[in-house]
């Protein structure tokens, strides 16, 4: 979270230039930061940046700067900081430099245009402007914290994951993330239990039969699935499958059918590296004693690689299961945006395009919220499969 916290701050930047567009006016800047609390210090600090004062438009004379007040409605201190070297005068106290130095000017609720008397030679490196803090904690960092966690004034108390409104439409965050993730549930939860269930079939199929035709094929057809990009089978399922055939449609959302071809197109591309995976385990379990041990007191084929190959291959098909169970949650983003599915996907990369990073940051810590989630609940399943794993070894 400390992570995505500083590369959302260090790539994104202001967002206000995106959603105010071209030309806005210092005070819908002022408004707008003040609303997003994106002119808050990074992690803490007694002083905000603020567009009371113009420093671009600033009209510069021999013997003084006259900084413009860009609006005058709101009452708070306001603190200039200059860089500068030379001599500077303000309300007749003197400022003197002979290296690039910060001052400090404190202007107590302005009312009129900052005027500062310099001299022929002054040269100015930089100046800006801050308002004072309400506190000196007050930042973008506990901000963000309080998105995930905050606490209230009644039950329960506690609330997660306020993530506030959507930058572009306003809606809340929250509300837009509850409809998108029911189309992302109806598309993956078929392909996640799809590409299992078909994955462990044609893995024992390809164990049973090793180095037969039928094992070389699916190696084949394995190998194939997993060279091929995920957008080329995407292509040719809506090219063949919705076009030229018209057996499904290849745009929409409302109807069954409408599910079809991008479950069948994602269990396709899922099956190839499921197939490879497991018949690595199934195939590294043939080599243990309990196997030879069944076949010798002549259990039948299908109890050896049905009941105890697969039941002691377990752990690492759950293991598999789990890296991707929470993104049934945000959905596949190339199958929603190309078939026009509005789950968490396509939102997600509406959210890209429009900068709307409110949706974004959402996205990505419930994510991470769900990857740890469910990386504790495998390793209570694990228990449950193989209860040697909680055995005591203590003497």
């Amino acid at each position: 979270m400390l992570l995505t916290f500083f590369l959302f701050k260090v790539a994104a930047g202001d967002p206000t230039s995106v959603l105010l567009g071209k030309n806005p006016s210092a005070k819908e800047v002022e408004s707008l930061r003040n609303e997003l609390q994106s002119n808050l210090p990074m992690i803490c600090g007694n002083w905000i940046e603020t567009e009371m004062f113009d420093c671009e438009n600033s009209s510069e004379l021999d013997s003084e700067l006259i900084f413009k007040q860009n609006f005058k409605d709101v009452l708070y201190n306001v603190r200039a900081e200059i860089t500068f070297s030379g001599e500077l005068k303000h309300n007749n106290k003197s400022y003197f430099s002979i290296a690039p130095k910060e001052i400090f000017i404190t202007l107590h609720n302005p009312q009129t245009d900052l005027r500062i008397c310099k001299n022929s030679d002054t040269k100015i490196k930089s100046i800006k402007f801050y308002r004072k803090n309400s506190s000196f904690w007050n930042s973008q960092l506990l901000s963000t914290v309080k998105e995930v966690v905050s606490l209230k004034s009644k039950f329960p108390f506690i609330s997660f994951f306020n993530f506030g409104k959507s930058f572009m439409t306003g809606e809340k965050v929250s509300k837009i993330l509850i409809n998108g993730a029911g189309p992302s549930l109806m598309l993956m939860i078929p392909i996640f239990f799809g590409e299992i269930f078909i994955g462990i079939i044609f893995a024992l199929i390809s164990t049973i039969y090793k180095d037969s035709l039928i094992d070389k094929f699916l190696t084949l057809f394995s190998i194939i699935g997993m060279s091929v990009s995920y957008l080329v089978f995407i292509i040719l399922g809506q090219w063949y499958l919705g076009y030229y055939f018209n057996f499904f449609p290849v745009w929409g959302y409302g109807e069954l059918r409408h599910l079809i071809l991008p479950i069948i197109i994602g269990i396709v591309t899922g099956v190839g590296g499921g197939v490879r995976f497991y018949k690595t385990i199934f195939v590294n379990e043939l080599n243990q004693d309990y196997l030879r041990t069944a076949l010798a007191k002549g259990c039948s084929k299908f109890a050896i690689y049905a009941k105890h190959l697969l039941r002691n291959a377990m752990l690492p098909i759950i293991t598999r299961a789990a890296i991707s169970l929470p993104f049934l949650f945000t959905g596949s983003l190339l199958l929603e945006k190309f078939f026009g599915i509005p789950g968490l996907g396509y939102i997600g990369i509406a959210a890209l395009e429009n900068a709307d990073l409110q949706i974004i940051k959402a996205l990505v810590v419930i994510t991470a919220f769900l990857f740890v989630f469910v990386n504790l609940l495998v390793d209570i399943t694990y228990a449950l499969v193989d209860p040697r794993i909680c055995i005591d070894n203590k003497e």
